[in-house]
């Protein structure tokens, strides 16, 4: 029986080794260039995200570096994280993707970020989903940029997803309708484990965040709207 037992032990150290390697590489990497784009955009709200769109927002998902190739090969992606404002502040972050749609001039770009905006109960419970069409299923607008900006259209106002695009250091407003969203089960089991649900991860906030996102929780902090945690309407 101790035998047993200490066969069990050693085997989930061993696993618990594994996905703190996975970590530690591909989904870490992605953290940290994700930090560095809200870092950014919170230091500069004059020529990135409005702070009164900010505060409005009930998620927020950061789909770093997307290449050039992923809007001109089929099947290309982004890869990135998302967080949702629930009573006790910012959610662990989920990992998601982005598969590519008809994104017209950002062709051009060498490559580019991507910032998503929930800003409605609507669209939390659709990124809930495990996959949803962004325009078809679930509404997005290019969100309004700089200070003094305003979401002042019918569209930006009702949309559940608006979109944000930065390149060379500028952010603008972006369509991505005819992308599709979902959730990056992999990256989500190796930090996670396979019992841990997006709903548990952004809207429950009952699975702790790892060690290394501690920068990207610290960065979606930055900011006066950031005082406190704010609650939400989401499940519990």
């Amino acid at each position: 029986m101790r035998k047993f037992a200490s066969t069990v032990f050693l085997l989930t150290v061993f696993f618990a080794a594994v996905m703190h390697a996975a970590i530690s590489t591909s989904e870490s990497k992605r953290l940290r260039e994700a930090t560095a784009v809200l870092s950014e955009l919170r230091s500069t709200p004059d020529k990135g995200i409005p702070e009164d769109i900010w505060s409005k927002a009930q998620c927020v998902m950061v789909v770093p570096s997307v290449r050039k190739a992923a809007f001109i090969i089929g099947g290309e992606y982004g890869k990135g994280v998302a967080s949702c404002r629930t009573s006790s502040g910012w959610s662990a972050p989920a990992f998601v993707q982005l598969q590519k749609g008809s994104w017209g001039a950002q062709i051009g770009a060498e490559a580019i970020d991507l910032v998503l905006l929930v800003m409605n109960q609507s669209g939390m419970e659709k990124l809930m989903q495990d996959k949803i069409s962004l325009g078809a299923g679930m509404s997005v607008s290019a969100g309004p940029v700089g200070r003094t900006a305003t979401a002042s259209t019918d569209a930006k106002l009702t949309a559940e997803i608006l979109s944000y695009s930065r390149s060379r250091g500028a952010f603008a407003g972006v369509d991505l309708s005819g992308g599709v969203l979902g959730p990056d089960k992999d990256s989500n089991t190796d930090v996670y484990g396979p019992t841990a649900t997006v709903r548990q991860i952004l809207i429950e906030n009952s699975v702790p965040s790892p060690t290394e996102a501690t920068t990207f929780m610290a960065a979606l902090r930055t900011g006066a709207s950031e005082t406190a945690p704010r609650p939400t309407s989401g499940r519990k």
